[in-house]
């Protein structure tokens, strides 16, 4: 059975102040930030949630997630350092169904967009056999 805890110092890793010093660059309102830990009573295993504000959530993951993913590098690396398996589970950027569709509506769609399709493909032109001699003197 896992117990929550609030103080995430374990064996002498402070996670929260690792977490924060990682993540904290990235936001606009550091104070938005929201860690919670569970610890594995059973196993040396350690869940991190983080929660974040949506206005923060591009800059945080970055750019095919290269930040996220760096982030929960290097809390995994420190973790097993001291012998233990950390999970970093990101929360934020939830919008209630209610408020997703508010914006006015461009084309009579209820406010959904729908996926962008490519341009149909022409079929390829058919050379004739009087193309090919001109071309060929």
């Amino acid at each position: 059975m896992a117990e929550s805890l609030n103080n995430s110092s374990s064996k002498g890793l402070d996670y929260d102040g690792l977490i924060r010093f990682l993540v904290e660059p990235f936001l606009d309102s550091p104070d938005e930030l929201k860690l919670d830990f569970e610890i594995s009573a059973s196993k040396p295993r350690i869940w991190v949630r983080l929660a974040i504000d949506t206005a923060d959530k591009g800059r945080v993951y970055g750019r095919g997630g290269r930040n996220i993913q760096a982030i929960k590098t290097v809390v995994a690396a420190a973790g097993q350092a001291v012998g233990q398996s950390v999970y970093l589970d990101v929360y934020g950027g939830y919008t209630p169904p209610s408020e997703r569709y508010d914006e006015p509506s461009r084309g009579g769609s209820g406010g959904r967009s729908s996926p962008s399709r490519p341009p149909a493909r022409r079929p390829p032109r058919s050379r004739s056999s009087d193309d090919s001699r001109s071309r060929s003197r």
